[in-house]
């Protein structure tokens, strides 16, 4: 008799994070399903993960990927489709807010319900979502992507208590800069830059241990999480000056 695989499926499993992860689970003897926009990233990988072609915010798109793949098992959900700033900037563009909440916030919540809905049935599971250190503070140029990654922080706090009872592990990952698309953007410095390979690392192992919070590199995270001690005028004051504001008027 053959042993079920574990299985896991990851939104943005195309590119950065999201790609390494899934090669990572892959290695380790697990089913993949991976999830993105893009056909171009996603059609190379149908040999070695099950692809599905969506938008995390359309929930109905969502929902039907996630029973389909679920057909054969789910363990592991990984939220991890999320989009940043394509440029920093101190004067607040709304419409860009409403598109990085749609995705980072809503997207995660879909997610969530389309595998809540297999892990209830089958009466265990792991929900992850990826956040940022980001959200651990309020960083200049960037109001937005914070707030949404904050929200992404507390929301899995709360879950990680309320779905306890229903033997469902919730784990928040909060990477500082990684080496991907998206951070290849940023016009600034990324001090403590690390690539998408070792990121894989520490979340596979994060979420075997059943971690509550991942957060990487270690040094850049600590030095996020102890800024977030400071009184909130010492801290603004600070984000404020030349040396830490990269954001653009």
């Amino acid at each position: 008799m053959s042993l079920v695989k574990r299985s896991i499926f990851i939104s943005g499993g195309n590119s950065g994070i999201g790609l390494a992860t899934a090669k990572k689970y892959k290695a380790e003897g697990y089913r993949v399903g991976i999830c993105g926009r893009n056909a171009d990233t996603l059609n190379p990988l149908k040999d070695e993960f099950q692809v599905y072609k969506l938008d995390v915010t359309n929930l109905e798109a969502v929902k039907e990927a996630v029973e389909d793949f679920a057909k054969d098992g789910l363990d592991i959900m990984f939220a991890n489709a999320g989009v940043g700033y394509a440029h920093k900037t101190q004067k607040p563009d709304f419409t860009q807010y409403r598109k990085v909440f749609d995705t980072n916030i809503n997207g995660v919540i879909n997610m969530f319900e389309a595998a809540t809905e297999v892990f209830y049935k089958q009466g265990h599971g792991h929900l992850a979502a990826t956040a940022s250190v980001a959200g651990l503070n309020g960083l200049p140029g960037v109001s937005a992507y914070s707030g949404s990654k904050s929200a992404i922080i507390k929301m899995c706090e709360s879950l990680r208590i309320d779905l306890k009872q229903f033997n469902i592990n919730v784990t928040c990952v909060s990477p500082g800069f990684i080496d991907t698309p998206l951070t290849q953007k940023n016009a600034h410095s990324m001090p403590f830059l690390m690539n998408a390979d070792e990121a894989a690392v520490e979340i596979f192992y994060g979420i075997a241990r059943n971690k509550d919070n991942i957060y990487f590199p270690k040094m850049f995270s600590s030095i996020v999480r102890i800024l977030g001690l400071l009184p909130r005028s010492i801290y603004r004051l600070l984000m404020s000056s030349k040396k830490f504001n990269y954001s653009k008027k």
